[in-house]
């Protein structure tokens, strides 16, 4: 099962009118202890197929489809060049309110793996510093997304997209910008 443990302790912190006597620190020991109890916080999933079984019933996860007019051996060469060269990095974040500071430092980590039928290109992020995971994560951190990529014709190439259905669009975007071969830029992680 996949859940979204920061997305839950969000919505309770900011839908959580504090009265004057209720403390802000109270409201994230309930929301931990009640995703331990469901079990919901204990399964990140350790493969890519775990990944991929996991994203349709996931809250804000989605399956898409779609095809390219590129032939298959394009779109695997593609995710394996532009993968390495885009995805591989190391990116520093620094936020500062007047009521709080965070340093978080995340890795991105692609991983591709390309058969006679089919091409896969795994994302995966680890956040090295300012998070805290509630369970044990996969070797390279939590999957974030999976691209993969099968022959439909000699020049035509579907791609399955297991994934966030928001907040990293610019990391789908130029993957289908590879998957295409219509733009092979590389996305902004910093965003």
């Amino acid at each position: 099962m996949l859940c979204s443990y920061q997305a839950s302790v969000n919505d309770a912190v900011n839908n959580y009118k504090v009265g004057k006597h209720m403390k802000m620190k109270m409201i994230i020991p309930g929301v931990m202890s009640f995703l331990l109890i469901t079990g919901c916080a204990l399964n990140f999933p350790k493969t890519a197929e775990e990944f991929r079984q996991a994203i349709p019933t996931a809250f804000k996860g989605m399956a898409d489809s779609y095809t390219v007019n590129q032939p298959f051996n394009k779109v695997a060469r593609n995710f394996k060049t532009q993968g390495a060269k885009c995805l591989d990095v190391r990116v520093e974040y620094e936020s500062r309110t007047n009521m709080s500071y965070q340093y978080l430092v995340t890795k991105y980590t692609p991983t591709v793996i390309v058969s006679a039928n089919k091409a896969e290109l795994h994302v995966q992020q680890l956040h090295e510093t300012g998070v805290l995971y509630p369970s044990e994560i996969p070797d390279n951190g939590p999957y974030l997304m999976v691209f993969d990529a099968t022959p439909v014709s000699k020049n035509k190439t579907k791609i399955d997209y297991y994934g966030p259905d928001s907040g990293f669009d610019h990391i789908v975007k130029a993957v289908n910008g590879w998957a295409s071969g219509t733009n092979m830029g590389c996305p902004d992680l910093t965003q």
